[in-house]
């Protein structure tokens, strides 16, 4: 016969479990946007070349929304980068893709199809521009690169925006004053010092396409110098995302050798257009945000993603989904 003793534990028992579910109950509230079932539809995600971080970090998103929203289907493309990417996403071309801010902004600059249908989602990671040449290059500053061959990136990408401006501020024309190349980072570390004398590339820390030629001293960096970022914020149009920085010594401990190498960066932003659907969008935003150290594991330039910063998505205004994710996580 059960003792008082029994039937109070088994109580108490009984009372714990259902605790624990409604807790559980409202622990999957508190994680799930409104507590409503995942989103489902199809979205088209712009990235950049297989060899540069934007692919890399869209396959990786691509795995964890899955994960999140299982009913949605991601379909990537690849670009030659930001410009192209922010061009897909003001047509209709793409739901979302990863820009630099610069490239959002000189688009609206240009007053071109649809800038002020664009919206921001979340502010990333910065890309970093490095230059590079041969280890036995004599080229010591970006003036050095007068009459020398120079990749200066894919049409439309980030890279040919920026060392094109890069260029300009160092006094060099890079219609006749360098031999221009439209390598990226997908062929111009293969092509360095074959027929190549140097090659841009702005990108996330450290790049995929470097670090493959970065396991021996084979290429360094050229320092792109304070006065380089000064003359730009002097250049008329939208050059004020650019800041001076250094590319930090770990990033190729191989080539660098302990030194960090002066240069510039830009913020990158997550963007869409303002008829993207809310949900997805929040439910997107909420995955970025959170995918964060499974996606740094990988591309260490995502560990930057930071709930405090990524609201910050000038220049453009928050899409309404991600609106709604950040107003709800709000301290």
């Amino acid at each position: 016969m059960p003792t008082l003793f029994s039937r109070v534990g088994a109580r108490r028992v009984l009372q714990g479990a259902a605790a624990a579910v409604v807790a559980l109950g409202l622990l999957l509230w508190w994680l799930l946007p409104l507590g409503e079932k995942p989103p489902r539809g199809t979205v088209t995600f712009s990235t950049g070349t297989r060899a540069g971080v934007y692919h890399e970090y869209g396959e990786l998103l691509r795995t964890e929304l899955r994960e999140d929203m299982p009913g949605l289907k991601v379909r990537l493309l690849t670009s030659a980068g930001s410009q192209e990417n922010v061009a897909r996403v003001a047509t209709g071309k793409a739901d979302y893709a990863i820009a630099a801010a610069d490239a959002v902004e000189t688009y609206a600059f240009d007053d071109r199809p649809g800038a002020d249908r664009l919206r921001g989602v979340a502010r990333l990671y910065d890309d970093y521009v490095q230059l590079v040449v041969p280890a036995d290059s004599t080229v010591q500053s970006v003036a050095d690169l007068r009459g020398k061959r120079v990749a200066i990136g894919l049409p439309d990408s980030g890279v040919r925006l920026i060392a094109t401006r890069v260029l300009k501020a160092a006094g060099i024309d890079p219609e006749t004053d360098i031999t221009p190349a439209a390598d990226g980072i997908d062929t111009g570390p293969e092509r360095l010092g074959k027929g190549l004398d140097a090659f841009f590339w702005s990108g996330g820390l450290p790049t995929d396409g470097l670090q493959r030629i970065a396991k021996k001293p084979s290429f360094r960096f050229v320092p792109i110098e304070e006065e380089i970022v000064a003359e730009l914020h002097d250049q008329p149009g939208p050059t004020r995302y650019y800041r001076a920085t250094n590319v930090p010594e770990s990033a190729y401990p191989m080539v660098q050798t302990g030194y960090p190498v002066a240069t510039m960066a830009v913020a990158n932003v997550l963007i869409t257009r303002d008829d993207a659907d809310p949900r997805i969008t929040e439910w997107l935003t909420r995955t970025v945000i959170e995918s964060r150290d499974g996606i740094g594991a990988h591309v260490h330039s995502a560990q930057l993603v930071d709930l405090r910063t990524a609201i910050y998505t000038d220049p453009l205004q928050l899409h309404e989904g991600a609106r709604r994710y950040y107003a709800s996580v709000k301290p």
